[in-house]
């Protein structure tokens, strides 16, 4: 008797253990859809963060949304839109902690509650002042099971700008390079030559397109003339504001950018002393002009203070491509948070442009500073992404 009661007891704990197991993994698996969802908003959603949201009832998925363009409506009230009278004591499953407070819409804690939702997994708190806890506080008040924690590491990542924006004023800066198999980013002379191949290019434009503003220096403006724009079949629409790091103003009026800064916003940041009336004739070309310190220690302006700037003006996501002198500051000064560093198979020669101006790469690659991410092929060209250690 003793032993089949022990036997039972065992059983018992196994089986716990055993739901328990699959608890968490289909949490996981329903978070990971979640974080999925949110991503389709990235470089789209203006200062607030793109979150995904799924509706799970009896293992089945009732509702799903994302944060839309603009900001509004928020990820919960669009995945409860969609699930209907069957989001009723469902699972809610959203990447950011929901909000609680009275903004442009009511509080998606407040939507939540009035649905009926029986429990809320949540992969983050929000550290917004005007959230901080206090929507997981008012769903736990209105009798709601509340966990939180599942796929922390992706969220944050994933949530890294609105996190950066809120605790320290700047926004999440991927800094991006492109280099030949001998570390150039251009030939002799700075001439421009095509490094990385098609599928490559049609990442770095969908990076443009998950990011609110993409920056170069004035030099890779007068010598490549870009666009910066996300050229992908369908997504022309999403490309990301341009900035260029532009102290004295010296912009062509003939360039790209300039040319399409009334359909793509165009920030040019100047020094505080710039003259005044080539910002006013920039400004009449459709561009912005955003004034801001100089660097007190070096040439050019004080990049924590450009950084600000953005960030006061909603970026929470801005990647830098160049061009070398702009990276080797960003590279320097620790003002990166990921790097993405593309690599090609054909070497320019040693006459090239270093990726990074009066740096080895090695200021990367063997760097205590930085360790690497991931590593993939891509093409015939292969991506390294590196976070700071």
């Amino acid at each position: 008797m003793i032993f089949r009661i022990l036997e039972e007891q065992i059983g018992n704990k196994l089986a716990t253990e055993k739901a328990a197991k699959a608890g968490e993994a289909a949490d996981r698996r329903f978070m990971q859809l979640a974080l999925a969802l949110g991503r389709r908003g990235l470089g789209r959603t203006g200062t607030n963060p793109a979150v995904g949201a799924v509706l799970v009832k009896d293992g089945v998925i009732v509702g799903r949304g994302w944060t839309q363009d603009g900001g509004r409506p928020h990820a919960e009230v669009e995945a409860l839109r969609r699930a209907g009278e069957a989001a009723r004591g469902a699972t809610l499953y959203v990447t950011l902690e929901p909000c609680s407070h009275h903004g442009r819409s009511p509080p998606c804690a407040d939507a939540i509650i009035a649905a009926g939702i029986a429990r809320v997994v949540s992969a983050i708190e929000d550290p917004n002042p005007l959230v901080g806890g206090q929507g997981h506080d008012r769903l736990r008040a209105a009798g709601i099971a509340v966990e939180i924690g599942v796929c922390a590491e992706e969220a944050t990542r994933d949530h890294a700008g609105h996190l950066l924006r809120i605790s320290a004023h700047r926004p999440h800066v991927t800094l991006k390079l492109a280099v030949s198999a001998d570390g150039k980013i251009a030939a002799a002379g700075h001439q421009p030559v095509a490094i990385t191949a098609e599928a490559a290019n049609a990442r770095t434009h969908l990076l443009r397109a998950r990011s609110d503003a993409v920056l170069v220096g004035i030099g890779t403006v007068l010598a490549d003339d870009p666009e910066l724009t996300c050229r992908l079949p369908g997504m022309t629409a999403q490309s990301p504001i341009r900035v260029v790091l532009d102290r004295s103003l010296r912009i062509p009026a003939t360039s790209k950018l300039l040319h399409s800064a009334r359909t793509t916003p165009l920030w040019l940041m100047a020094s505080e002393i710039a003259e005044a009336a080539t910002a006013a004739r920039l400004g009449a070309a459709g561009a912005e002009v955003v004034h801001v310190a100089d660097c007190a220690a070096a040439p050019g302006l004080d990049l924590p203070a450009v950084l600000h700037a953005l960030s006061e003006k909603g970026v929470t996501r801005l990647l830098v491509e160049g061009g070398a002198r702009v990276a080797a500051a960003f590279v320097t000064q620790r003002l990166a948070d990921e790097i993405w560093l593309w690599r090609s198979e054909a070497a320019i020669g040693a006459d090239g442009l270093d990726a990074l101006d009066g740096l080895p790469l090695t200021a990367i690659t063997d760097s205590p500073h930085w360790r690497v991410r991931s590593t993939e092929r891509v093409g015939p060209d292969t991506l390294t992404i590196y976070d700071p250690n």
